[in-house]
């Protein structure tokens, strides 16, 4: 329970109509899909779906000290045209001096360090920039309404303030937001629906790495990522993310495959690891890390049922490694033969490369962009490509010999 001020409806904006609206129809509607503010930033734009649209409101949100700060400062600096910081938490002296540090020297960045609404917006109409930074929305209040900075009123007000002056006046707002330690952005859920897209800044799990991720966008893709390196001089892109994922991959060890999963539209390499240990008490674990535990147990049971893989004495431990989470079903086939290669302590070889989905009755079933997924382990070097029968006939590769299965059994048959 959270206690709220009730605020005077009198303070409250009017709700009678300040004048009349128009009405238009489609073919009125001028509207160029290209007209985006790219930030320079690759990866960014990439998870935005091409650039900021002009009149959108992106939410940022990630842990603290994860980097969100100088992502923004990063993209500004690449924006063609007047930019606004406004920063709520920080001097003007702590963004020159993380400026300098990442050498950011643009002169299309004008800052501030203000909390109150109407200051914002009144500094927004007399500059016009193009794009607006708010760092963060929680430190940001309204000062006609008696409740504190941070609160679920103040965050709901002003976001609701400045999202109405976006779309009048036609530029883009990036608002970056804190998250709880659930993980989840503060504030009313009402936030995230109200906003065009809203943007997760995650760490991987170990080392420097980032990963920018969409959980909603009205203007792309929900499913792209974007890799970024983490270093003194700033934030760094990743364009090759399959080699972050398998560069600490170890020699041949049982339960370790390689597949190919598609997040947007971008194929990635990842590697499956799984650890099958035999259990002393009457229900074995199933524990997966990055994959779904109820897809996990349907893919055991098939494993056991349709292939003769005995699994049910067994605690089964799954991980994609990297810290990535992998929904789609084009990967099935990597997570049984990992599972079988602990089982059996046989190791697969490191040039081989398993997609496909996996049904109840054990056959492999067709996937989506599977040229994609071949191109990009052919980049890597990987010689074997076990692929869908349904695949096979249109599929083709240069350099990796592709190898059609049918069933699970006998995708496991081939890889022993």
């Amino acid at each position: 329970m959270t206690e709220e001020i009730a605020e005077d409806k009198r303070n409250a904006r009017s709700t009678l109509p300040s004048k009349d609206f128009s009405l238009y129809t489609l073919k009125h509607i001028a509207a160029d899909e290209k007209e985006r503010y790219t930030t320079g930033l690759g990866e960014f734009d990439r998870v935005l779906g091409g650039g900021l649209v002009p009149g959108s409101v992106v939410l940022i949100g990630g842990d603290p000290g994860i980097g969100k700060s100088t992502l923004v400062l990063q993209a500004a600096a690449g924006i063609k045209g007047k930019v606004m910081y406004i920063s709520g938490e920080e001097s003007l002296r702590q963004i020159k001096l993380r400026a300098d540090r990442i050498s950011v020297r643009a002169e299309n960045i004008v800052l501030a360090s203000e909390t109150e609404l109407n200051n914002i917006l009144h500094a927004v109409h007399q500059e016009e920039p193009v794009v607006l930074i708010v760092d963060s929305i929680q430190t940001t209040y309204d000062s006609r309404l008696e409740n504190s900075p941070g609160t679920v009123t103040q965050i709901r007000e002003c976001t609701a303030g400045i999202l109405e002056d976006a779309k009048k006046k036609g530029y883009a707002v990036l608002l970056i937001g804190h998250v709880t330690k659930e993980g989840y952005i503060a504030g009313p859920k009402l936030l995230e629906h109200v906003v065009d897209a809203v943007i997760q800044f995650e760490p991987e799990t170990g080392g420097n790495y980032r990963v920018l991720r969409a959980i909603k966008n009205r203007f792309g893709s929900t499913n792209e990522l974007g890799i970024f390196e983490m270093s003194e001089t700033g934030l760094r892109e990743v364009l090759n993310p399959s080699e972050v994922f398998l560069s600490e991959r170890s020699g041949e060890v049982s339960g370790s495959v390689v597949t190919a999963a598609v997040e947007g539209t971008r194929p990635i390499l990842i590697e499956v690891q799984a650890l099958v240990t035999p259990s002393n008490f009457g229900n074995p674990q199933r524990i997966s890390t990055g994959f779904d535990q109820r897809r996990l147990s349907i893919l055991l049971a098939v494993l056991e049922r349709r292939a003769g893989v005995r699994v049910s004495s067994h605690n089964v431990f799954l991980k994609i490694a990297g810290g990535v989470t992998i929904e789609e079903p084009a990967v099935d086939l990597a997570v049984c033969a990992a599972v079988w290669s602990s089982v059996t302590d046989q190791p697969v070889n490191k040039s081989i490369l398993l997609l496909g989905e996996v049904g109840l009755g054990g056959e492999v079933r067709g996937i989506n962009h599977a040229d994609k997924r071949i191109s990009e382990a052919e980049k890597l070097g990987f010689t074997k490509i076990f692929l869908p029968a349904k695949n096979h006939s249109s599929a083709s590769s240069k350099t990796a010999k592709l190898i059609s299965v049918e069933s699970l059994a006998q995708a496991l048959n081939n890889i022993s």
